[in-house]
C-alpha cells in the first residue's frame, strides 16, 4: 500500500516508536563512547542503531503503525545521531572527518528541516526522495569507516584508509548534492505557496469589507 494512504495514527506510544527511542538511547552511548575513545564499542553500538532505523520503518510500514509523532520523531532522532557522530568524530584526530564536513552535514540537515517545515505548513508535500536515503547510506557508512580507522590506529590498513576517506567524501558530496534537490524542490512549491497565502489574504479581506 502506498504511504500516502496510509492511515497516520494519533497514537504515541507505538513499537516504532519505541524502537526510535531506543536508536536515541543508542546514539547517546555512541557519542559517549566516541568521547571515551572505545571506538569498538561505539561501532558496534552504531550499527545496531543504525539498523534500527529500517526495522522501525519496516514495522511502520508492513502493521500499519505510522504514525504523526513518528512522522517527526523518527527523521530527529537521524539526524541526531548522523549529526552527533560526524560532530564528535571530527573532533577526534585521525578519524579523517574534519570540522567543516560536519559544519556541511549539521548545515544541510538544519537547512532542509526548516524548508521542510515551510513547505508543508502551506500545504505542499515535502517527503524524502531518493537522494536523500541514498545519503543517509553514505553517511552512516562513513561514519562506520572512520570508527574502524580509529580502532585500528596507529596502524590502520591502506586499503581501509582509502576506503574511509572515499566514503566520507561520498558522504559530503552526497549531502551536498540530496540538499540541491530539496532546495529546488522547495523554490518550485514556494509560487504555490504563495498563490495559497495570496488566496487566504483575499478572503480575508473580502470577509473584512463584508463585516464593515
Amino acid at each position: 500500500m502506498p504511504a500516502s494512504s496510509r492511515a497516520v495514527s494519533n497514537r504515541i506510544w507505538t513499537i516504532p516508536n519505541q524502537i526510535t527511542t531506543a536508536r536515541l538511547v543508542l546514539s547517546i552511548v555512541v557519542f559517549a563512547a566516541i568521547g571515551l575513545r572505545a571506538y569498538l564499542t561505539g561501532l558496534i553500538v552504531f550499527i545496531v542503531a543504525a539498523a534500527t532505523d529500517w526495522v522501525d520503518g519496516y514495522w511502520a510500514r508492513r502493521y500499519n503503525e505510522v504514525s504523526k509523532v513518528g512522522r517527526i520523531f523518527d527523521p530527529f532522532v537521524d539526524k541526531i545521531i548522523i549529526c552527533g557522530s560526524f560532530i564528535f568524530l571530527a573532533a577526534e584526530p585521525d578519524s579523517r572527518i574534519v570540522p567543516w564536513m560536519a559544519v556541511v552535514v549539521v548545515g544541510r540537515e538544519l537547512l532542509v528541516t526548516a524548508l521542510r517545515g515551510a513547505i508543508e505548513q502551506a500545504g505542499g508535500d515535502f517527503s524524502a526522495n531518493f537522494a536523500g536515503k541514498l545519503k543517509m547510506v553514505f553517511q552512516c557508512a562513513a561514519v562506520i569507516a572512520s570508527l574502524l580507522v580509529l580502532w585500528y590506529k596507529p596502524h590502520v590498513p591502506q586499503g581501509l584508509d582509502m576506503a574511509a576517506v572515499s566514503l566520507i567524501w561520498l558522504a559530503v558530496v552526497s549531502t551536498v548534492y540530496s540538499g540541491g534537490i530539496y532546495v529546488r524542490a522547495a523554490f518550485s512549491s514556494f509560487p504555490a505557496a504563495a498563490g495559497l497565502e495570496e488566496s487566504l489574504d483575499e478572503a480575508e479581506q473580502d470577509a473584512d469589507s463584508s463585516t464593515g
